[in-house]
């Protein structure tokens, strides 16, 4: 083995990691659209529960998740289409 082994510095590593950003390859990344109008859809389902189906306790816990879930789908299609433009 040589006495005098060439190393190589550790910054030309780093550089290459920096390079090779990948697009994120979510379900909700790919096609921000359609969940955006999955989580309108949502909410108006939610308002429709609540307005007219209120009388059950169970109908009305449903109308809720619907508004959480729809609010938080389509707030987070919201950014993710945003960064899309």
């Amino acid at each position: 083995m040589p006495t005098k082994k060439h190393k190589r510095k550790a910054s030309a590593h780093a550089k290459s990691n920096k390079l090779n950003r990948v697009k994120s390859t979510g379900l909700m990344a790919s096609h921000p659209k359609i969940f955006f109008l999955v989580g309108l859809f949502l909410v108006t389902l939610g308002l429709y529960l609540i307005t007219f189906k209120s009388q059950d306790n169970a109908m009305f816990g449903l109308a809720m998740i619907s508004l959480l879930i729809g609010i938080v789908t389509t707030f987070y299609a919201k950014f993710t289409l945003a960064k899309d433009k």
